[in-house]
């Protein structure tokens, strides 16, 4: 049994340097991370103490290039290299920038608008990556100083030549920086600290009751916040085994994950939306019949809107194979916040609520009756730990919302993270909200809610909000509307927004084809399902239908859907089209 020397998070001295340090010390030979290639087969592990010794080399690397509170770009394909280069920078002082490398042939415009916007002075990847990313930023002059870094082979001179001082890190010092995923608007570094990571990892320990032998499994791109955090971080910090494939293991095959977590006891993953309905659409009958899910005690389901059909369908599903319907944890969070700001306890149920759709419209909430066909079905978020505060704020008036009124959802607390790198005014906008009254800071969200019982609800996101004809939709319910209405179209990957014509709001859906219905399309019949679908369940017309490729939507890094970004493509014309039904003026190249 390990012995575990070590306080709560909220000791003033404490920082995930010395949380690694102690881990070292007091569980030196338990395995920390492994990571499995192609989702089953081991190809590396670090034990703790092993982590520790790496990270302490290439930290003192680091600290010699002179790199102490500057910002390194960490970009890695999937695995531990990652992860060393990722704790390096806490033990020499730098701010960690985790981002992922760019494909051949990809646009850089991203790449280099974080590299500006951070001033960036090295990039830390591995040999194989390196040659694609200086050909691809070497015409870039402002980037004339950035340097580059293969941490899988490094000279023999450098470790002979530096030494890893003891920096004296602290809750307030920054940790990294989390780079939003762009879905509203251009990325923004969000800052933070020690004590906000530390914190939403104490927050999530409680609701999630992490034991020491418990044991987690990800496939999350460790660039993203739910990947590092939840992923890599809190692993580390209840000092338990943590086992990790590539993103693109889970995408190419779903049941390498519930396969991963049978084989090793997983007991905690997390994963948004749309991964449990993939698993549910893709894992066979005989796959199901191997696998063993009892000891999965929690799976938080968060990113992305959270549809009560999925989670309902997933627990029948493989409730056969031994998943726990209370295993599985809704929750709410944003980068903005560290990570989570709610979640569902490990020992509680979803809660599910029926409301009035017609009601939902008007920011209203208000329970449907029984044989309400109409009705929508929301999903709880669970409740907050430690300090944290959520109030739901008429946006416009910022007075706080009745019960029985959406409005955004505004949150404080230890959490919050410290504002965007180097934008004040956009910091002070998002992070530094005050209510009418005067009361605050608050973060402001973007995203809409209420509150039942203490219980957070999500509705949508403000910036997506679709007013038609003065009523308000939420796009991602008329998106669930479409994909369902026929099998040709691709769960989970269209969008709903509006465009102006004649001084009006104007519907207009873009959605992927499903890669076995391309050759075989029938477009009249799904013309026909889809404007049936979405006037029957939400009293519209589509004004545009465009109908793509597989694999051509526009996505942020993180895998939301980009709206914003399809209406531009349809308004200047260029989306990636694969039939266009037109129904109006608009028109498509």
């Amino acid at each position: 049994m390990y012995q575990v020397k070590y306080s709560p998070c909220l000791a003033a001295e404490e920082s995930f340097v010395s949380l690694l340090k102690e881990r070292a010390a007091y569980q030196s030979s338990k395995t920390a991370y492994t990571f499995l290639s192609s989702g089953k087969t081991e190809e590396s592990s670090l034990t703790y103490q092993q982590l520790d010794r790496k990270a302490r080399e290439l930290g003192a690397i680091l600290y010699g290039l002179g790199l102490k509170g500057e910002r390194a770009l960490l970009m890695y394909n999937p695995g531990l290299d990652f992860v060393v280069a990722f704790f390096a920078c806490l033990y020499a002082g730098v701010i960690a920038v985790p981002v992922y490398p760019p494909k051949r042939n990809q646009s850089f415009h991203r790449l280099q608008a974080i590299i500006k916007d951070c001033d960036a002075k090295e990039i830390l990847t591995t040999s194989n990556i390196l040659s694609n990313l200086q050909q691809g930023l070497i015409d870039r002059h402002e980037l004339h100083s950035l340097k580059f870094l293969a941490t899988d082979n490094l000279p023999i001179q450098f470790s002979q030549t530096y030494n890893l001082p003891e920096i004296g890190i602290t809750q307030k010092d920054l940790a990294f920086l989390q780079y939003t995923s762009g879905s509203t608007g251009n990325p923004k570094g969000v800052m933070v600290t020690h004590q906000n990571l530390l914190v939403n990892c104490e927050e999530m320990n409680r609701v999630f009751n992490h034991q020491p032998n418990s044991v987690m499994v990800t496939w999350l791109p460790t660039f993203h916040d739910m990947g590092l955090i939840y992923g890599v971080l809190e692993p580390l910090y209840k000092g338990i085994t943590c086992y990790m494939m590539a993103p693109v293991s889970f995408i190419q095959s779903p049941f390498r994950w519930l396969q991963a977590i049978s084989h090793y006891k997983g007991t905690h993953s997390a994963a948004p939306n749309f991964a449990y309905d993939l698993c549910t659409r893709k894992i066979t009958s005989e796959q199901k019949a191997s696998l063993d899910l009892s000891s999965w005690k929690m799976t938080l389901n968060g990113a992305e809107p959270i549809r009560y059909d999925v989670l309902e369908r997933f627990t029948q599903e493989f409730a056969s194979c031994g998943f726990n319907p209370t295993a599985m944890s809704p929750g709410y969070g944003l980068a903005e916040a560290t990570l989570v700001v709610s979640a569902v306890h490990k020992e509680d149920t979803a809660e599910f609520y029926r409301v009035q759709a017609e009601a939902l419209q008007r920011n209203k909430v208000v329970k449907a009756e029984q044989n309400d066909d109409s009705a929508v079905t929301l999903v709880g978020c669970g409740k907050t730990e430690i300090d944290t505060q959520i109030v739901i704020v008429n946006p416009d008036t910022l007075t706080s919302c009745k019960k029985d009124e959406i409005g955004e959802i505004w949150v404080s607390g230890k959490t919050v993270a410290q504002g965007y790198w180097q934008k004040e005014a956009e910091t002070a906008k998002t992070f530094q909200a005050k209510l009418a009254s005067g009361e605050g800071p608050f973060l402001r969200t973007g995203d809409l809610g209420f509150l039942k019982d203490g219980e957070l609800f999500v509705t949508g996101r403000l910036k997506d909000v679709l007013i038609i004809r003065g009523r308000n939709h939420y796009p991602q319910d008329i998106e669930m509307t479409v994909e369902q209405c026929h099998p040709a179209l691709r769960p989970g990957y269209g969008a709903a927004f509006t465009v102006e014509t004649d001084g009006k709001e104007r519907l207009v859906i873009v959605q992927e084809v499903e890669r076995t219905y391309l050759r075989k399309i029938n477009i009249k019949e799904v013309q026909e399902a889809i404007r049936k679908a979405v006037t029957k369940d939400h009293g519209l017309q589509v004004h545009d239908i465009v109908l793509i490729r597989t694999a051509t939507i526009p996505k942020t890094s993180s895998g939301k859907i980009q709206r914003s970004r399809c209406k531009e493509q349809f308004l200047r014309n260029t989306s990636d089209d694969l039939f266009v039904v037109k129904s109006s003026k608009v028109q498509l190249s």
